[in-house]
């Protein structure tokens, strides 16, 4: 009976943690941008469009500036992967599966 409610609550977990990741947004970095003949008849030279129009129309990547401190997020990171690392290593030793030899 204690496995299947172990399942039940570990199923339970999975799908509360995908249903919750669902909502996350996601962000895109591109720039809407006009069409071409908008481009062509906004520099007035025909059906050719100079270099820099082409260039201020062309999608680009968000600039993010001179970066973002990853210190907090590495060391959250690397304490949350000890702390995993420790509760295997302690429920391991409390079920006592290293020390019997697979038959």
């Amino acid at each position: 009976m204690s496995v299947t409610r172990r399942t039940l609550l570990t199923a339970t977990a999975a799908g509360t943690l995908l249903a919750a990741l669902w909502f996350v947004p996601s962000a895109n970095a591109t720039v809407e941008t006009t069409s071409q003949s908008g481009v062509a008849a906004a520099s007035g030279r025909g059906a050719q469009p100079a270099a820099e129009d082409l260039a201020a129309t062309a999608p680009q990547l968000a600039e993010t500036g001179p970066g973002v401190d990853t210190t907090p997020y590495l060391i959250g990171g690397t304490a949350l992967l000890g702390l995993g690392a420790g509760f295997v290593t302690y429920s391991v030793r409390r079920s006592g599966t290293a020390a019997r030899p697979a038959v």
